[in-house]
């Protein structure tokens, strides 16, 4: 959530960042604002003024009374006062509802360094790696996509969809034994290297905890919904579209301590979205799933470190693709193309040799006090005052998009797969996989 005071001090410039990001969708109502804050002025300066006039009429009836003269009139003004006042009051706190309504709907600013731009194509490419620095593996034959290329191991796409529909996939064997290697592999590497505690958190969570790490209220299409069997008066809960959710809401309504920052987090955790906006895309295979598991980082920093370790946290995700041996690039997001929450935004990209193309696998983002203004999590200073922190989240990586780039890139022509040196000892020193 954005500080209301920034739109009261420079609501013209505050408009036209957010306007730079994906249009044509509208932010704000303005004059929705303006009006809202108009009257919310006019109230709070008629409250100041009845506040005032009671006060004086209080001691006047101390005097009227030290005097034993009548306080009726008096008292009768005082008391349609306090009437006036509580009107007030009431209409005070439908208008703070009506500009928090306004609040919750906007998106993040993006920090000045984003690049402008409206869509992807705006974005701007960092770096690229690949494990001979030459680029991406050539092949001297026609290379498989992983849908092929799995189905001899396990990758069922059929099973899935008989039992759950249409982008749900069943593992069984050789790919079910890959995708759990993945995810202990890169917790593994997260925990052990850069120094994040590995956390296990409910995958079903309440609309307030989602409310504060921005999915809600403007996302409520892309959530699985969820409600307790036999209890009809139970609120809705939400299945989580990613443990950033419920890592970064752990210190939700807290006032940490400075030197508990900073936190880092981890979690592999299944991931559920119902991909409301983007039917018709990536229907084959494991790129676009209802249901995907990823490795989650989260930071809760001070806002004067929380550059740093966005770069550190790129870094991080960066180092699996490494170990992996898997070609990949950076890009920056431009304004246009950042999520939500995000004031700044890097993408990691693997190579996808069937496809040609590199394919987001990690999304690493500052979200600066955005998330923690919603979610009320404060730090005391070394001054001693408390003031908002700042978080970051980045997929460390996604499990299946890794699948995915282990099977592609290290795929012979003979069908077997060679496995990356690294992921070898969570296969049993497996070499190659062979159906």
């Amino acid at each position: 959530m954005l500080d209301i005071n920034l739109l009261r001090k420079d609501l013209d410039g505050v408009v036209a960042r957010l306007e730079t990001r994906k249009s044509p969708q509208p932010f704000l109502d303005v004059e929705r604002f303006k009006s809202l804050e108009t009257e919310r002025k006019a109230i709070q300066t008629q409250t100041e003024e009845l506040q005032a006039r009671r006060n004086s009429l209080s001691k006047q009836i101390g005097q009227l009374k030290a005097k034993g003269e009548d306080t009726v009139a008096v008292m009768a003004e005082v008391g349609g006062i306090g009437e006036r006042l509580k009107a007030s009051a009431e209409r005070l706190e439908v208008i703070q509802s009506d500009l928090n309504a306004l609040l919750m709907a906007l998106p993040n600013l993006p920090q000045h360094s984003v690049p402008v731009g409206a869509d992807e194509h705006g974005n701007v490419e960092v770096r690229r790696w690949s494990p001979d620095g030459k680029g991406p593996r050539p092949f001297d034959f026609a290379p498989k996509d992983h849908v092929d290329l799995g189905a001899p191991l396990g990758l069922d796409f059929e099973t899935g969809a008989k039992l759950s529909g249409a982008r749900f996939s069943f593992l069984r064997g050789p790919a079910a034994r890959l995708h759990r290697a993945l995810a202990q592999f890169m917790l593994d590497v997260q925990t052990q290297e850069h120094g994040y505690t590995e956390c296990y958190t409910p995958y079903i969570v309440n609309r307030e905890v989602l409310e504060g790490t921005g999915q809600l209220p403007k996302f409520e299409a892309d959530m699985f919904w969820v409600t307790r069997g036999g209890d009809d008066a139970a609120a809705t809960q939400y299945l989580i579209s990613t443990s950033e959710i419920s890592l970064t809401n752990s210190v939700r309504e807290q006032v940490l301590a400075a030197d508990q920052l900073p936190i880092r987090l981890t979690a592999h955790s299944p991931c559920f979205r119902s991909e409301a906006g983007s039917a018709g895309r990536d229907t084959r295979g494991m790129i676009r799933q209802h249901q995907f598991d990823k490795v989650e980082m989260v930071q809760i920093t001070a806002p004067e470190h929380s550059d740093a370790a966005l770069e550190a946290m790129v870094g991080h995700a960066e180092a699996v693709l490494q170990k992996l041996e898997l070609p990949y690039r950076v890009i920056t997001l431009c304004t246009g193309d950042m999520g939500f929450g995000a004031a700044k935004t890097y993408d990691l990209e693997v190579w996808l040799p069937a496809q040609n193309t590199y394919r987001e696998i990690s999304s690493c983002s500052n979200c600066e006090a955005f998330q923690a203004r919603r979610m009320h999590t404060r730090y005391k200073t070394a001054l001693g005052k408390n003031e908002l922190v700042h978080t970051l989240n980045g997929s460390g990586l996604a499990v299946g998009r890794a699948l995915v780039a282990v099977l592609e890139n290290g795929q012979n022509a003979d069908g077997s797969i060679t496995v990356p040196a690294a992921l070898r000892p969570y296969l049993g020193g497996l070499e190659r996989l062979v159906a």
